[in-house]
């Protein structure tokens, strides 16, 4: 028997809502509502615009309703390390985005209490400046958490206004750098030393838990019943896109490909040495209890901002033609680091491309579609190190190189990385996030049963992926 489910997919840049219908024999993704998410910038900083994507979610859920009037359930999944904070059920404010630039004295004071490798040994997580506790230590600097009495991640807080229940979904908890990577709870030994008030930290659940039914009014907006269950999935959109790549055994490495590039592999235990923590390779929650030890690579952010930065001119730029041309371009160009922090915050991109080539002797690109190539070629050789970094450290045999996301639709991108690495890459699912997302409602639901292995064999029946073979450039 074939059944619906409903995620909720929201993105840095966008959000959907999809109906996922599975079966003994049928995976099918519907999509029922895309919309935007533009952050706002005012006085105090950039925010995430929480209530309108909330809007969304709503008037996208109910669409799915009325097109599908008995699904089993609904699930949230989002990207990582920001929240809202609490108090009696109401939020403070708009949550900060995760590029403002306030966190830096949150970064020392931190390191203060806890230096960078017994914070590592503890939290495993790779150093970046906006992760949750940095946020978190320069909100109490600024004695902003006095007031608070909780703390909820994005999909956390969907889920508590759609079911009025505070939880803390494993997977996006795993980000915030105060959950134990040993044990998957929270540290309290760390969050103690750190002086953060414990009080903050919802409950932690496992992907496939119900969090709770919708609430009664949000039942009648939706025009759902007020029994329908909202799951708990892997939370944070890269632990669900992890779920849907469709690889047939384990010799392989991924690549969740969006506005960030999530590379790495799957493990069954973490990696918290030295060289892994010097090397800034990250232990995240994945599904099923599985480390998903990874480096976070800038991603296509740095051509939407380019491209949203060429259209500051009014002029409208295609896409597909600029990545035509890029194609075509057959001169060297600039190979840079993608990683550097100067690429994080929004603003001219290009210009900071040729700022960083300038600095290094590297030539600077010369028109847009050099600009794209020398974008591209960057983002294939990040992932080309970090690959090959992540072998080294975890000891695991990658055949395979898997890409899913948005950024497997861009075949130069695919092929510079197949010819970077040396090694296959299947390409697909674009929508793996919403695909992760389902499968793990649709096994809570008993739609489907098995493994992690099992879930994915489904996905590489389904949707199969287009192969790249390096060509030995």
């Amino acid at each position: 028997m074939t059944a619906a489910v409903a995620a909720v997919d929201l993105g840095a840049t966008s959000g959907r809502v999809m109906l996922g219908y599975v079966g003994h024999d049928e995976l099918r993704l519907v999509p029922v509502a895309r919309f935007p998410n533009n952050p706002v910038r005012v006085f105090d900083g950039l925010h995430w615009n929480i209530l309108e994507l909330y809007r969304n979610v709503l008037a996208g859920l109910a669409s799915a309703v009325r097109d599908e009037p008995d699904i089993r359930s609904i699930a949230v999944d989002s990207w990582a390390v920001d929240y809202a904070l609490m108090t009696n059920g109401r939020m403070l404010g708009n949550p900060y985005h995760y590029r403002d630039e306030r966190t830096a004295a949150g970064v020392d004071a931190t390191h203060t209490i806890v230096g960078p490798a017994e914070l590592y040994a503890a939290n495993g997580l790779q150093f970046l400046s906006f992760n949750t506790l940095y946020q978190l230590a320069a909100e109490q600097l600024a004695g902003s958490l006095d007031g608070a009495d909780s703390m909820l991640l994005v999909p956390d807080l969907l889920n508590f206004w759609l079911t009025g229940v505070s939880r803390a979904e494993q997977t996006n908890a795993s980000t915030t750098g105060l959950l134990d990577v040993h044990t998957g709870r929270w540290h309290d030994t760390l969050i103690e030393r750190l002086g953060l008030p414990r009080r903050l930290l919802p409950e932690v659940i496992a992907p496939g838990s119900t969090v709770g039914t919708l609430l009664p009014a949000v039942a009648a907006e939706i025009g759902a019943p007020a029994s329908l269950a909202v799951s708990a999935v892997g939370s944070h959109d890269t632990a669900s896109a992890v779920v849907a790549v469709p690889a047939v055994g384990d010799d392989f490495a991924y690549i969740s490909s969006g506005t960030w590039s999530l590379v790495g592999v799957e493990l069954e235990q973490p990696v918290v040495s030295e060289a892994s923590r010097a090397a800034n390779f990250t232990n995240e929650g994945g599904v099923d209890g599985r480390i998903r030890f990874l480096q976070n690579v800038s991603g296509l952010w740095l051509l939407s901002e380019s491209v949203r930065t060429w259209e500051r001119s009014g002029e409208q730029i295609d896409l597909p033609t600029l990545i035509s041309a890029a194609r075509g371009v057959t001169a060297p160009v600039a190979v840079f680091d993608a990683g550097d922090p100067r690429f994080i915050a929004p603003g001219d991109m290009p210009q900071r491309i040729a700022d960083w080539c300038i600095e290094h002797g590297r030539p600077v690109p010369q028109s847009r579609a050099e600009f794209v190539r020398s974008i591209l070629e960057s983002l294939a050789d990040a992932y080309s190190r970090s690959i090959e970094t992540a072998a080294a450290l975890s000891g695991k045999r990658i055949e395979v190189i898997h890409i899913v996301g948005g950024g497997s639709q861009n075949a130069l991108l695919c092929q510079l990385t197949a010819d970077r690495t040396g090694r296959p890459v299947l390409a697909g699912p674009v929508e793996a996030t919403a695909i992760g997302n389902v499968l793990v409602q649709a096994r809570a639901q008993g739609l489907v049963s098995g493994s992690l292995e099992a879930l994915r064999a489904i996905v590489a029946t389904t949707f199969a992926p287009v192969r790249y073979e390096p060509t030995g450039r």
